[in-house]
């Protein structure tokens, strides 16, 4: 049976795809597609999609620094967002039943508060899987996203335990005390785990067994535990490998979730109707987003694209209402009404992301009359004053591109890197970079570019690298510019759009292995 669901959702996924639409939507068509056919969930499924999210979870723990959290701009929205729109969206059903609409006509102010709860998250899948396919995971707008969406699963979690009675027992001060004692042997398996099969496997064990099962046995969410557990292996200099080998089988197991969607949904008329009218109130929750991140000094183009990324209804929306359901505080009727407008939603928000900095540059003069005009450290202009060659993307490939270059032409080379923890490490070693974001249209409205000469695009994803192109054409850069690609395909389309050379990264390593060689054995 679950060959059948996978192979459904593998056609769904590719066609959508060929329509320049995240894979995603076709998964969650192929839930519905196969629901309308008769099929249901299975037990098996229902595992892998438990299994996804808590691996997911896990994944966002190893990107995920407490200092993140603590900051107002992340916890101050979060907070302030859940009280208004549980609030208003409450309010707003309240309303719809004094007209008497089915479904709401039954919803007592308890109830309606319940559901305006579950309607106030946001998908913590969806906005990961958006983020992580444009390569924004690490940009500010990312970070405040996923710290916001992490605030909000703390939040379920306290509102679980409540409501179904499951408190923390004596064991939890005891997993309190043991988890830092046990980080420097966690620690040092993970150095022993190296770079092979060995390493996704450590992984799969402290979020799924070791992580999930011990805060399940102290009395608290499992998948809190497994968000905790990647958490304390962020610092480690290994956290970015690990999350890499998990890539691949933490998106199988998701599809397994967006298919449970589709299928445990009962669709009748009723639920269909009132799942669009829910989905109305969409707006509101994003414009709630924007104004409230707004206000904490973030600029226009960060609170609209943190907003976006947070523009749909959540997973945990479905397990709120299921809580209520089996306490007979709502309807049944409802889990269908909200499986249907969370796949809305993620259908609504998946181009919606995709063209926010094309939609940005359209209201840019509008958004800017609201901005707040102290910055902050992370979003201040940059400078690049005598700077000949600038390299956007200061990982392995930039830091080798910079280190080639400054060894013969010193002080006309600068890098930018979105991410503060690498721009500090290579402050601290001597070399000119700054922090900045290649795919924001500000910036390159904000900075001189006039004496740059040449652009290295070398930034680890495909799409980073399109985007940067788009906004320095856009620019009016007259300057050369070459970037790295994985593929020929990838080259032909940066071709394409008038770069003037590229660099396949997997082609030419070899080439200059080769070379390297022949200088070593014929100087």
């Amino acid at each position: 049976m679950e060959l059948i669901y996978f192979a459904t959702a593998f056609v769904c996924g590719f066609g959508i795809y060929q329509l320049k639409l995240p894979p995603l939507i076709g998964f969650l068509m192929a839930g519905f597609i196969l629901n309308l056919a008769g099929y249901k969930s299975t037990e098996l499924l229902e595992t892998i999609a438990s299994l996804g999210v808590t691996l997911l979870l896990f994944s966002i723990g190893l990107k995920l620094k407490i200092a993140n959290l603590i900051k107002p701009q992340v916890w101050a929205p979060a907070t302030i967002h859940i009280i208004l729109s549980s609030a208003l969206f409450s309010g707003f059903m309240l309303l719809l039943g004094v007209f008497a609409l089915p479904l709401f006509v039954n919803l007592s102010w308890q109830s309606a508060l319940l559901v305006g709860f579950a309607l106030s998250f946001s998908s913590t899948v969806f906005a990961v899987k958006v983020l992580e396919e444009r390569g924004e995971m690490a940009s500010l707008h990312g970070k405040i996203a996923i710290g916001i969406l992490v605030m909000q699963d703390i939040f379920a979690v306290i509102f679980l335990a409540v409501s179904t009675g499951k408190v923390p027992n004596i064991w939890a001060l005891g997993l309190i005390v043991a988890l830092p004692l046990f980080r420097p042997i966690m620690y040092w398996v993970l150095n022993r785990s190296k770079h092979g099969e060995l390493l996704p496997l450590f992984g799969f064990f402290f979020a799924l067994v070791a992580g999930y099962n011990a805060f399940e046995f102290a009395g608290l969410k499992g998948d809190l535990g497994a968000l905790i557990i990647g958490m304390m292996f962020a610092p480690h200099k290994k956290a970015g490998e690990l999350s890499k080998s998990l890539l691949s089988l933490k998106d199988i197991l998701l599809v397994g979730f967006f298919l449970s969607i589709g299928l445990s949904a009962e669709l009748t008329a009723h639920s269909l109707v009132v799942a669009l009218i829910l989905v109305l109130i969409i707006p509101i929750k994003t414009l709630l987003y924007y104004i409230l991140t707004n206000l904490f000094k973030l600029r226009a183009r960060t609170s609209l694209l943190t907003a976006f990324s947070l523009a749909n209804f959540s997973e945990f929306g479905l397990i709120v209402c299921a809580v209520a359901a089996s306490s007979g505080m709502v309807t049944s009727e409802w889990l269908a009404v909200i499986a249907i407008a969370v796949s809305i939603t993620f259908v609504i928000a998946s181009p919606l992301n995709k063209r926010s900095n094309e939609l940005y540059v359209k209201i840019e003069r509008l958004l800017l009359k609201f901005e707040s005009k102290t910055r902050l450290a992370e979003e201040l202009p940059v400078n690049l004053n005598d700077t000949k060659i600038v390299i956007f993307g200061m990982g392995r490939i930039g830091t080798g591109a910079y280190e080639t270059i400054n060894a013969t032409h010193p002080d006309v080379v600068a890098g930018i890197d979105i991410k503060p923890e690498v721009v500090d490490k290579h402050i601290k070693r001597g070399r000119r970079v700054l922090i900045a974001d290649a795919t924001d249209p500000d910036f390159w409205q904000r900075v001189n570019h006039s004496h740059v000469e040449m652009v290295m695009l070398t930034m680890p994803k495909h799409m980073q690298n399109i985007f940067a192109l788009e906004q320095l054409q856009a620019s009016g850069y007259k300057g050369q510019v070459t970037a790295i690609a994985n593929y020929p395909d990838q080259q032909k389309e940066l071709e394409d759009m008038g770069i003037d050379s590229t660099y396949n990264f997997y082609l030419e390593a070899g080439s200059g292995f080769a070379e390297h060689v022949k200088q070593t054995l014929f100087p």
